[in-house]
């Protein structure tokens, strides 16, 4: 749960900034006419309301199972996560793409080009401070893994959702400051539009990334290959474990892992004997790796785990 904690903490930095950052856009834009401007102000405002649903899909991810929901609610801030990205692409990219289609088509100077100046700085800088934030808590997730492949690996969207919209916002913020400063020294208003183009770009390419990841976490992923293997060896480790044949998890949340062990025991075992071993084996599986929330053990022979579909893709298959 420190994890979730800390990415909360995340989330509520660049929810604060991504409001502040939006009101001063939207009033820059309404003063100088600023297309790129307006672009910029409509992604802080879907961010704004991005963070909002993050803080949602954790706090509904942390409810307690029901009929319903048996295995709990730990997907909850995988779905969140992944409309998410469907508003970057919908509504910040279409929007900021739709916006300089009709700058271009009707082009006019930009105006007060101080303010736009101060905005973007002030912009950059609360920006930055989130930035840094979220970078500074997916480093410590991360730990030597390089960033895509943590990325790939990590179980928590929430982070990695906070720090791509940082980066397509200060991306974002270069290109208003480079296509302003264009529009105004070569007298080219055409310039404004395509910066609201541009910046839909980057964020269709942000929404694609994440929409790719929350999808495979949606669906199910499999405990990471340490995890895995900590599991098997805890199991082995048993006195009356004959040989683990192999095992399936799945990432129900971030800090919710459900286990399924096949399981050879001795033949000397009684029934009694069988479901103290089973309580062993799961007490300290749960009490050693706390993420595991589940475990569904079940005896059986090699033979017949081998010949279950797909067992060779599986750990100790």
């Amino acid at each position: 749960m420190a994890a979730q904690r800390g990415s909360t903490g995340v989330i509520y930095a660049a929810l604060v900034g991504n409001l502040l950052i939006a009101i001063t856009k939207f009033v820059a834009a309404s003063i100088s006419g600023s297309s790129s401007m307006l672009s910029e102000g409509v992604h802080s405002l879907v961010d704004t309301g991005n963070e909002v649903l993050l803080l949602y899909g954790l706090r509904r991810s942390r409810a307690e199972p029901d009929r319903a929901h048996p295995l709990g609610h730990g997907r909850e801030v995988y779905f969140w996560s992944f409309i998410v990205a469907l508003l970057v692409f919908a509504v910040g990219a279409g929007v900021s793409i739709y916006e300089g289609i009709v700058h271009l088509s009707d082009p006019h100077p930009v105006e007060s080009l101080k303010i736009n100046y101060i905005v973007l700085g002030l912009s950059v800088l609360f920006e930055g401070i989130a930035w840094v934030i979220a970078l500074r808590h997916f480093r410590r997730q991360k730990g030597s893994l390089g960033y895509l492949e943590a990325v790939r690996r990590s179980k928590d969207p929430t982070t990695f959702t906070v720090l791509f919209e940082d980066t397509a916002a200060l991306t974002g913020l270069l290109i208003a400051f480079v296509c302003i400063t264009g529009a105004w020294y070569f007298d080219m208003p055409e310039l404004d539009g395509i910066s609201s183009i541009g910046i839909g770009l980057v964020l269709a390419l942000t929404a694609a990334l994440l929409a790719r990841e929350c999808k495979g976490l949606l669906i199910g992923e499999a405990a990471l290959p340490g995890v895995q293997e900590r599991i098997m060896k805890l199991a082995a480790a048993d006195p009356a474990v004959h040989r683990v044949n192999g095992l399936v998890t799945s990432h129900l949340g971030p800090e919710d892992i459900v286990a399924a062990l096949s399981i050879e025991f001795e033949d000397r075992l009684r029934v009694p004997e069988l479901e103290q071993c089973v309580e062993r084996i799961e007490d300290g599986i749960r009490a050693e790796i706390p993420e595991i929330r589940q475990v569904f053990i079940k005896p059986q022979t090699r033979r017949d785990w081998n010949a279950e579909p797909l067992t060779g893709a599986l750990p100790g298959a």
